[in-house]
């Protein structure tokens, strides 16, 4: 029994967001009480938020309603939370609050002590813009809170405006976004003007779109919703927006901001076109292959940590995309259970990228406030000073990495049985080239993930501090630890007991055209049972069981056999083991780096300063940059070629008041021989 209808519940989180802003900007001047009322009301409303989501998910009945109407005009906002919508309200509210609880700690550091009310308005904004991008049921809806979302966090990544990094961050963010948005705007009004109604329900019944028009609108709309993910080439502004905003914000851009595209290609893309040609699902999966691939190799080499995991969410975003993908070609095909396993493993993966790469940005918000800079060059020994921030970022690395028994092993488990479920019965002879591939890519880019975090997590956190920041730094507040453990046990708990989380996922997928399948995906709460032979069944708990043996019975051994221990200095082939003789992050890449040099196209510059002789240099300066192919091949000649057509048109900003004239009377004339022509 509820005092509440459900579907009160979702505008009621909107107007405490509404109240809360208010209530932030009367307490302005007393910082410390504004920074609580944003971030625990955001919580409040996060909560409201992921009751009505449980509440869908729980019941299998979407509920709806209008949040503003116009009634002179016809217009109206308008709402409705079924199961695709509630299971990303549910991403959301997961990494919200514990990223709002975070922030009430980490804006009382500087630089952004002085801005946080304007950092806990703006950030209950986005949360709310979110929701509503989620759960719009009509185009206005949806395009007034896309908007909304866009602008607000271009305000957030140039938060430290004095920075010429932050203010290109978000220049280039609003270009690329403002782009993307045309892209909808386009292909909502022709889905409109054929469907006579401004109703997702009407819209994107899938019948609306024949023939080249169909692939004309997936072009726009993937187009649209794939710059706002990221997915390459499209990603160029991610790795500048998120290292320039805030931490706090950049968690909540990297986990779920992102995910609002994913979002639109789901619900347009996949499921609002009709069914999807198998043109389509190659096309995700050649992106999402190129997306993963491309971005783990760029966070290879990165040591700003903030940059190094933004490229990380371009190679999740890909990994996503490979299961949609997969789900794409199963619905071409007719083949409802292929299609059921590669959508699930995409879903699966949206919740545990949202959860483990929150916890990453979360503990690397916490290094940059102990240490003062992101370079991770700089760090080390850090796991002395801050050992709860290196035990859950750890938990963080190992979930990313795709180990088990951590919650991205099931998903991209999940994606590989989708790769290797495409082969039985496939009647396209691209699927035995397509898949093969994608699963290679996917496999090679798990690898790398491990490899990146191996350097992440061993130069900053183990041997000795690089610099004195990093050997003055202190352990975090609770209230920024706390936040951090949470997502850390959800890591565990997401990946141990899959079984639940895919019977959600049932109830998400059964309303959604094409995904009535008889293919079990769970058995029980523990087991993952995708429907091929008996060689397909994943018990997570399993490998659990065998890592709490193993380490017991290390531990019994060691204390049983009392060998004699003495302690002596580790060899250093002669000479002082000092922090100058770490490895480094550059030179842990470097190998990496020469067995891609096609993909990185290096150069180095190494310069030896001596005072009596060449030979025998005082000192050795080496410098190593890798080419911005997308930047100077993509983006610079679309650049220049715009740049060409705006000076060639200056000739028509003559400066004279009776050319501007002309201009309108021709432009009027055209009109009305336009309208006399088509009637």
């Amino acid at each position: 029994m509820t005092f509440v209808s459900p579907a009160v519940l979702l505008p009621l989180a909107l107007a405490v967001r509404a109240g809360v802003i208010i209530f932030t900007l009367l307490a302005w001047r007393h910082r410390r009480a504004a920074r609580r009322v944003a971030f625990l009301g955001s919580v409040a409303a996060s909560l409201l938020t992921a009751l009505v989501a449980a509440g869908v998910l729980s019941s299998g009945q979407p509920v709806d309603g209008v949040l503003l109407a116009h009634h002179a005009s016809g217009l109206s906002l308008s709402y409705a939370v079924d199961g695709l919508t509630a299971w990303f309200l549910i991403v959301l509210a997961l990494v919200a609050i514990p990223v709002a609880i975070f922030s009430i700690g980490y804006t009382a550091h500087p630089p952004f002590e002085g801005r946080s009310v304007f950092i806990g308005v703006a950030f209950n904004v986005a949360m709310g813009a979110m929701e509503l991008v989620f759960s719009a049921s009509d185009v206005i809806t949806f395009l007034c809170a896309w908007e909304l979302m866009t602008l607000v966090t271009a305000a957030l990544v140039a938060t430290e405006h004095e920075e010429w990094a932050a203010r290109r961050a978000a220049f280039l963010y609003l270009a690329l976004s403002h782009l993307a948005t045309g892209c909808l705007i386009a292909g909502f009004m022709v889905l409109a003007s054929a469907s006579g109604s401004l109703a997702f329900s009407t819209m994107l019944a899938g019948h609306l779109a024949p023939g080249a028009m169909r692939h004309g609108l997936f072009a726009l709309f993937f187009l649209g919703f794939a710059v706002k993910a990221g997915v390459v080439p499209l990603h160029v502004w991610l790795p500048e927006a998120h290292p320039a905003a805030p931490t706090n914000i950049s968690a909540l851009m990297s986990s779920v901001m992102i995910k609002t595209g994913i979002y639109g290609i789901i619900r347009v893309c996949v499921f609002g076109l009709g069914v999807p040609s198998f043109s389509w699902g190659a096309l995700v999966i050649f992106l999402g292959g190129l997306s993963a691939v491309l971005g783990v190799l760029y966070a290879l080499v990165q040591h700003d940590l903030k940059r190094l995991l933004a490229y990380h969410s371009v190679e999740n975003i890909g990994i996503i995309l490979l299961g949609f993908g997969v789900g794409m070609i199963g619905l071409a095909d007719g083949r409802p259970g292929l299609a059921v396993v590669g959508v699930a493993a995409g879903l699966y993966h949206v919740l545990n990228h949202a959860v483990f790469k929150g916890l990453l940005f979360l503990g690397a918000g916490g290094v940059v406030v102990a240490t003062g800079t992101r370079q991770i060059e700089q760090y080390g020994g850090l796991m002395r000073r801050m050992p709860w921030t290196a035990l859950f970022f750890l938990v963080g690395a190992l979930a990313i990495s795709g180990l088990p028994p951590l919650n991205a092993f099931v998903s991209e488990w999940l994606t590989f049985q989708a790769f290797l479920f495409g082969f039985s019965g496939s009647a396209a002879p691209a699927v035995y080239l397509l898949f093969p591939i994608g699963g290679a890519l996917l496999a090679l880019t798990a690898a790398l993930a491990a490899a990146c975090f191996v350097k992440a997590f061993g130069i900053s956190f183990l041997a000795l501090p690089r610099s004195q920041a990093s050997a003055d730094a202190r352990e975090s507040p609770a209230v920024m630890l706390l936040p951090q453990a949470f997502l850390a046990v959800l890591c565990v708990a997401l990946g141990l007991f899959p079984g639940w989380v895919l019977r959600v996922l049932g109830g998400v997928m059964a309303p959604l055209p094409g995904l009535q399948s008889p293919v079990p995906l769970a058995e029980g709460v523990l087991a993952v049972t995708p429907g091929l032979a008996g060689f397909d069944h994943l018990f997570p708990l399993l490998f659990f069981g065998a890592l709490i043996l193993g380490l017991t019975t290390a531990v019994v051994l060691a204390t049983r056999w009392r060998v004699a221990r003495r302690g002596v200095p580790t060899w250093g082939c002669g000479g002082e083991l000092t922090a100058r003789t770490e490895y480094t992050a550059t030179a842990f890449s470097k190998p990496l780096m020469m067995m891609f040099q096609g993909v990185y196209r290096p150069t180095r510059h190494v310069d030896r300063l001596s005072e009596v002789s060449p030979y025998f240099p005082r000192e050795v300066r080496y410098s190593a940059e890798i080419e911005p192919t997308f930047e100077r091949y993509v983006y610079g000649p679309v650049l220049r070629a715009v740049l060409w057509v705006a000076n060639g048109m200056k000739v028509l900003q003559a400066g004279s008041l009776h050319a501007y004239l002309a201009y309108v009377i021709v432009l009027v004339v055209s009109l009305v021989l336009m309208v006399w022509w088509r009637s």
